[in-house]
């Protein structure tokens, strides 16, 4: 029976994805639940599996095709025998198709010997390498391949070509002459010939061009202000001290800095609601609901997952959902939904070491906090100079509806909760 695999359902705010990259090849047999290819979109990558077990039997469109919801990419037969010429890596299938030993048994989906050495090498690769061996005019099978599963990449091409034109040069030296002496000339300031300058030219993925295109929106449509202050790290850190591991014992969760931020910053919300207002048009929408946005780090880039009606939460349950969504970040594994909506932000530049920055806002929310590390500084405390450990905070806000006041305002009432944790369960 064929079966036709399909990109999944989109949200409306994603009108398209991208093929980033195939892990099985025409031929080959699949386990069901088994990754086929992984699909970019502008806010996640998702695995596609297959749905049954089965033979590759058809792939609509290569690594970097764009595709849209529901559009057939692949087809799987499972009543299929998988081919023994399609399993080896590309690479080495390419090169050794000449020599090809499989059967000339028929089976659904799978090519014959008689078939395969019709076949073009060059049917196997990308359209940029299959143009770049073209217009070369290149033998595929002589390029070594360095990409997955051996594939041959635009990278493996142009090192091919430069090995090729560095023997033909080498091939025209002229035997070694000893050179005449030398006089010694004193230096001047051309500088000396380097030819050792590589550079590597590659697309953005779409989540980083979408990235991209959603912080330039921020800067050209919003009017973003910064203002800072500084947070006495000390009482949270005394008081995490004292009670992490019965926390821990009690939770199975670490008891981190994060969660006493999302805490405070609901509160801070409250009492200043236009920061977590947004502008719509001509129109402020006020929300009465706290979700959060978390930014953590990717291999991808940078992304932020959203904890949805904060206020709700206890802190066990915040450092939960941090802890879910870092996980899910490294993997791969955030969904659409994980990152969709957000009436605030929070990012902790300090865990990489960051002492001052300006965050710039995550559309459509007005206003995002930076929080930054935790340094021992000299302070003053009642007329004497003390040492404490000390994080600068930032907020960013749109100051088209969001005015110097509440922002100063909305930092200190942050600044007063960490610096006395009591108003926090106080709610004052």
């Amino acid at each position: 029976m064929l079966i036709d695999i399909k990109v999944p359902i989109l949200s409306e705010s994603v009108s398209e994805a991208t093929l980033a990259t195939w892990h099985k090849h025409i031929g080959e047999f699949i386990n069901q639940d088994e990754n086929l290819i992984d699909l970019e979109t502008d806010k996640v990558v998702l695995e596609i599996v297959a749905p049954q077990d089965g033979v590759l039997k058809k792939i609509m469109k290569e690594n970097g095709g764009t595709v849209k919801s529901d559009e057939v990419i692949a087809v799987i037969d499972t009543e299929a025998t998988a081919s023994v010429a399609v399993v080896e890596p590309f690479g080495q299938a390419i090169g050794n198709m000449s020599k090809s030993t499989v059967s000339n048994t028929k089976v659904a989906g799978v090519a014959t010997k008689d078939e395969i050495s019709t076949v073009s090498p060059v049917s196997y690769l990308s359209p940029a390498v299959r143009k770049m061996i073209a217009d070369y005019n290149l033998d595929a099978s002589e390029i070594p391949g360095t990409g997955k599963d051996g594939r041959i990449t635009k990278a493996d091409v142009l090192e091919y070509l430069t090995n090729n034109q560095q023997q033909q040069d080498n091939s025209d030296i002229p035997a070694p002459v000893t050179p005449p002496a030398i006089i010694p000339r004193p230096q001047t300031l051309k500088p000396v010939e380097n030819t050792d300058r590589p550079e590597k030219r590659v697309p953005m993925s779409r989540l980083r061009a979408r990235v991209a295109a959603r912080l330039k929106e921020a800067q050209n449509s919003a009017a973003i202000l910064t203002t800072f202050n500084e947070v006495n790290m000390k009482p949270i850190m005394d008081l995490r001290s004292k009670y992490k591991q019965t926390f821990s014992d009690k939770y199975e969760t670490k008891l981190g800095f994060m969660s006493f931020f999302t805490h405070a910053a609901v509160n801070a919300l409250k009492q200043f609601p236009i920061i977590n207002a947004s502008v719509d048009d001509e129109d402020i929408i006020y929300h009465g609901y706290y979700d959060i946005g978390i930014a953590v780090g990717s291999p991808r880039g940078l992304v932020v997952p959203i904890i949805r009606d904060v206020d709700r939460l206890s802190f066990a349950e915040i450092e939960m959902a941090i802890t879910i969504y870092n996980e899910k970040a490294k993997t791969g594994k955030l969904s659409i939904e994980d990152l969709t909506g957000g009436t605030f932000s929070i990012s902790n530049g300090g865990v990489f070491g960051s002492m001052l920055s300006t965050p710039i806002l995550n559309p459509p929310q007005s206003a995002i906090l930076g929080m930054h590390n935790i340094k021992d500084r000299a302070v003053v405390e009642n007329g004497e100079i003390v040492i404490r450990p000390m994080m600068y905070l930032a907020l960013s806000y749109d100051h088209r509806i969001i005015d110097g006041h509440d922002a100063v305002l909305f930092l200190v009432a942050i600044k007063q909760a960490i610096e006395d944790p009591a108003r926090m369960l106080l709610n004052v």
